[in-house]
């Protein structure tokens, strides 16, 4: 009976033991998902991200970045995983990165799991379309890099900025500017924003009225859909190829040469990622376009 007992003791004085150290392992492993690694090696994926790790001053901690992250101009020297919402499990994980920063929405899902599953640090940063969403991110990507004294900082000069954008922009009730966001003339086709978008959101910020709102996100639109619309101004990124085209064939394009803006040949193209990105810049974005709108001679 004496030996039974002392054996029972003994089994759980091991399990206790074990128990004890899986806990702590457990505690530790917590602990270290939730206290960042002030030197980790970051993947930056978005556009955004990137320029708010930058504008934390922390630049020097990206190992990579995704195709959208253009700003600063430097960053473009760094490997180039491929665009946000194609990426590859390969590619992304070949870099070697400890903490990867991802925008929402970068993809496919498949490879986010695989992705999610490696032994690497993994931080999804909301959209945003508001300056508190894009306070958001930064206290998000400053809690993940260990500096939230500098992404306080940074919220603070952000927030001003943009209040002092919103507040000066000039917005003429009676003759705000319609405007359309044409994110594509591939094919001849226009592929423009509707509600809920960065573009749109944009457009309101800056006193415009965005020209189509029947619909949701980017889509492919008729013709028809487009005069109906009625633009005065038509939006669009600066960049080449049919995304690009010139302002000659854009307003002899069908859907176009009938809207208030082709009469007039009003047309703004804007950098992309400062117009859509919604990061540390987006008062400037907000200014560019609102004078481009209602500026002199408009």
């Amino acid at each position: 009976m004496n030996s039974r007992i002392s054996k029972t003791g003994t089994y759980a004085g091991i399990w206790a033991a074990m128990f004890g150290a899986f806990v702590a392992l457990t505690v530790s492993a917590q602990q270290s998902a939730e206290v960042p690694n002030p030197h980790a090696d970051v993947l930056s994926i978005g556009g955004s991200v990137t320029e708010i790790v930058a504008a934390l001053g922390q630049q020097h901690r990206l190992r990579a970045r995704d195709t959208t992250s253009s700003y600063p101009p430097d960053v473009t020297h760094l490997p180039d995983v491929g665009y946000m919402r194609s990426l590859s499990p390969e590619g992304v994980l070949s870099v070697g990165p400890s903490l990867i920063l991802s925008e929402e929405g970068a993809g496919p899902p498949e490879a986010l799991e695989v992705i999610r599953a490696a032994d690497v640090g993994f931080v999804e940063v909301p959209d945003a379309l508001s300056t508190e969403g894009i306070l958001r991110k930064i206290e998000i990507i400053g809690t993940a890099l260990g500096v939230p004294e500098q992404a306080d900082g940074l919220a603070t000069e952000v927030e001003a900025a943009m209040a002092a954008a919103l507040t000066d922009a000039k917005r003429p009730e009676a003759k705000k500017k319609r405007v359309l966001f044409v994110l594509s003339t591939q094919g001849g086709k226009i592929n423009a924003s509707g509600a809920g978008t960065a573009a749109d959101a944009l457009i309101r910020m800056a006193g415009g009225v965005n020209a189509i709102t029947d619909y949701e996100g980017y889509k492919q639109v008729t013709d028809e859909a487009v005069g109906m619309a009625a633009p005065d101004v038509i939006l669009m990124m600066d960049r080449g190829g049919d995304h690009g085209v010139a302002d000659d064939e854009l307003f002899a394009m069908p859907a176009i040469k009938l809207t208030p803006a082709a009469q007039s040949r009003s047309v703004v193209r804007m950098d992309g990622l400062l117009m859509l990105g919604f990061g540390p810049r987006t008062a400037q974005a907000i200014r560019e376009l609102n004078d481009a709108l209602y500026g002199q001679g408009s």
